[in-house]
């Protein structure tokens, strides 16, 4: 039957641990063990030459093996076996010149040749080794017998019984398996752990199934048209996908590395890094209106998500602006439906010369006003704005008031830059005024906008933050959010290396100007452009 290999981060990783372990053990158990084995043989020919030296340094020996035959019963064997049981030998046997046994723990092989070479210690020689003989594998030492002259006269051979050296090796062998199950059985408990905390890490998956997801997590953070940041508990960019590099202006270097060193300080880093808390929390990055999500992550981290709400902002405030346009037609309408009711009631009294010069005077009033706006302010996007923010306030009981020093006279590079700096600027001085003042003048190739309220007024204290994302004081409307008009207002100020702020007016009320360098065409593009118009509507005509 074929066992099949567990598909489970959890098993896979407990069998290979458990294995590893296992697999370290018994190669430290074998590499212990061969040398253990190989000192306790030595230990036992050591002994065994210990004792065949001590025997054959007994004083009598010599003479003995000399003067006497070999016998059961003889002087050596006596000594031989007094020695052999006070030092647990298997045997001792003492020979002559010839190898015939004067002494043997078998007393009737006493007197026979020994079964073993014995060649090497009639020779003078000391010889250890483990060699089999008559009485089985043993551990032996052989050593000289000399004479008082020194003459090799015989030997002595010791033998300890190998099963001993085994029984010591065995009794070793079961002290380190215990040691090395205690071992295996501790270290199989924390790979089971491990594994455990693995298995909660991971859900459970298989890596297959990790492997896919990765895949698929790629394929869907580099596909969706949402821009995806993750932070790690430090605050370092994990993750970075391609549309949170569009965004927020991002290199594929931003990885590693903090959003405090890779991002400008304001309200978009502040967001994503947490430190500005909510949901769909507005922002501006880059002249882009976008929608950051921030969700905290269990290591610390967290994922922060971000919608390009800029053409949705831009829908709106078309919207807004026919809804000012409509507002103002609205107004219109009612004027001139007066203004007709009052023409009729004059023609039906017969009145007609009080007729005709009413006609007169609202219709020279009416080209006035949007003739003195024309001569003041050339761009055509940037003089009706100011006409239909009159008719606008007007409606609304107030007063939109241009003031003498306004004087436009270049061409606007971007005439929709303006238009969105001086719409946004009247619209939040209408919501709290009744007299507006707008002031709209170049300097150079600066083009310098200043609008002014008798409203309550900003507090020093927040005249830099009513310029932040998502601050305001004023209810949301349904189509969009709140918060973003002055904040647009500075981002294109620095957009063009100006700057908005906003100061008190004498009397009560606030003052906001807006400086954009390089916003005009220079002097002689102008003229150039201008005389272009000139051909042109001539040739029209």
């Amino acid at each position: 039957m074929r066992i099949r290999w567990p598909r489970r981060v959890f098993a896979q990783v407990l069998l290979v641990q458990v294995a590893t372990t296992a697999g370290v053990l018994m190669l430290v158990t074998g590499l212990f063990m061969a040398p253990l084995s190989s000192q306790l043989d030595h230990e036992s020919m050591r002994q065994a030459l210990a004792i065949a030296q001590t025997t054959a340094e007994e004083p009598g020996l010599p003479r003995e093996l000399a003067s006497t035959k070999p016998s059961p019963s003889g002087p050596i064997q006596a000594e031989a076996d007094r020695i052999r049981q006070s030092t647990g030998a298997l045997y001792i046997v003492v020979m002559n010149r010839r190898g015939v046994r004067w002494s043997h723990t078998d007393t009737a092989r006493i007197g026979e040749h020994v079964s073993t070479d014995p060649s090497r210690a009639l020779s003078g020689k000391d010889v250890m080794d483990i060699d089999r003989g008559t009485l089985g594998l043993s551990a032996r030492g052989k050593v000289p017998v000399r004479d008082s002259a020194g003459h090799v006269v015989g030997a002595v051979s010791v033998g300890i019984a190998y099963d001993s050296v085994r029984a010591r090796l065995m009794s070793t062998m079961r002290g380190l398996l215990l040691y090395a199950g205690a071992a295996l059985a501790a270290g199989s408990l924390v790979a089971y752990g491990m594994s455990r905390r693995l298995q909660r890490r991971t859900h459970g998956l298989a890596f297959a199934d990790i492997s896919a997801l990765l895949d698929e997590r790629e394929a869907m953070l580099h596909g969706i048209r949402e821009g995806v940041v993750a932070l790690d508990g430090c605050g370092r960019v994990r993750l970075v996908n391609d549309e949170a590099q569009r965004l927020l202006g991002l290199g594929p270097d931003a990885a590693g590395q903090s959003l405090d060193a890779v991002l400008p300080p304001g309200r978009t880093t502040d967001v994503l890094t947490g430190r500005v808390a909510g949901a769909d929390l507005l922002t501006v990055s880059g002249g882009r209106v976008l929608v950051a999500n921030r969700m905290p992550t269990d290591d610390g981290g967290a994922v922060a998500t971000l919608r390009d709400r800029t053409e949705l902002e831009l829908l709106g405030r078309e919207l807004d602006s026919t809804h000012g346009l409509l507002d103002a037609l609205r107004a219109q309408d009612h004027e001139h439906a007066n203004r007709l009711h009052t023409l009729l009631g004059l023609l039906e009294l017969g009145l007609y010369e009080e007729a005709a010069q009413f006609v007169a005077e609202v219709s020279q009033e009416h080209r006035a006003s949007a003739e003195q706006v024309a001569e003041r302010v050339h761009d055509p996007l940037l003089a009706a704005l100011l006409v239909g923010k009159s008719a606008i306030a007007a409606e609304r009981g107030a007063a939109l008031r241009i003031s003498p020093a306004t004087l436009l006279q270049e061409r606007v590079v971007d005439p929709r830059d303006l238009v969105t700096v001086l719409g946004n600027l009247i619209d939040n001085a209408l919501d709290v005024s009744r007299t507006v003042g707008v002031e709209l003048r170049a300097e150079g190739s600066t083009a310098v906008v200043r609008v002014s309220d008798d409203g309550p007024g900003v507090p020093p204290e927040q005249r830099e933050q009513i310029f932040a994302e998502g601050w305001t004081t004023k209810r949301s409307p349904a189509h969009r959010g709140r918060g973003l008009g002055l904040a647009l207002v500075r981002r294109l100020a620095e957009r063009y290396g100006g700057k908005a702020r906003v100061t008190a007016r004498a009397g009560g009320g606030a003052v906001f100007t807006v400086v954009l360098p390089e916003a005009l065409a220079p002097a002689a593009d102008s003229e150039r452009h201008e005389a272009g118009g000139g051909i042109r509507q001539g040739a029209a005509r």
